[in-house]
């Protein structure tokens, strides 16, 4: 079923997460719902609270994909190859971090804008799966960025808050008095964003 996606400044977006238990059958069918919403939304990444719910899980899949929809890792890292995905997270906690990179990042829940965050270049993450099982994901690239950006969602926090105060109050202001564009006009944003992003990947020459 796919689910509506909250937009700032919605004030369910800043509720943090209540830590998971037990996963029940209809905390299952949940994780499911946002796989599919996030699909749906052409996202690589969705936290409960952008849906409404005030719980610690995120789903993520960062796999690449060619023009026909097939999954290509070739670009991954081998740490991201050796993570199963779609990935379904219950309480994420962070136990190890190391260095530090800068990625361009967006967020279905601030939709068309896209801004330099800074984040740990590489992490190992305790969790929980969607069969209860305790596990630890070690990570880097894309997977590791898309973590801490779903995280941060969990503790009420979205990434225009890891802006510049002034940057972050400019595109606050704007959303709040502006709006947002249409899901038509988001949609070609992200694919023109996409293109670009193609283009000064191709090696020059």
């Amino acid at each position: 079923m796919i689910l509506e996606i909250l937009t700032y400044p919605d004030p369910r977006l800043r509720k943090k997460g209540v830590v998971v238990e037990t996963v029940t059958p209809e905390l299952a069918k949940l994780a499911q719902d946002m796989l599919e919403t996030m699909y749906d939304s052409e996202g690589i990444g969705l936290a409960a609270p952008q849906v409404g719910h005030s719980v610690r899980l995120l789903v993520i899949d960062t796999r690449p994909r060619d023009e026909q929809g097939n999954v290509d890792t070739s670009g991954m890292t081998e740490l991201e190859q050796q993570i199963p995905q779609p990935l379904i997270v219950f309480n994420p906690k962070i136990v190890k971090s190391s260095g530090r990179t800068t990625y361009e990042e967006g967020c279905l829940s601030v939709p068309t804008f896209f801004e330099d965050v800074d984040r740990f270049d590489y992490i190992e993450v305790e969790a929980m799966n969607e069969k209860g099982e305790k596990i630890l994901l070690k990570t880097d690239g894309l997977l590791a960025i898309c973590i801490q950006h779903e995280m941060d969602h969990l503790d009420g926090k979205l990434f225009i808050d890891r802006l510049s105060p002034v940057k972050s109050g400019r595109i606050k202001k704007r959303i709040e008095k502006q709006g947002y564009p249409t899901p038509e006009e988001a949609r070609e944003e992200r694919a023109r964003r996409k293109t670009d992003r193609t283009k000064q990947e191709e090696p020059a020459g």
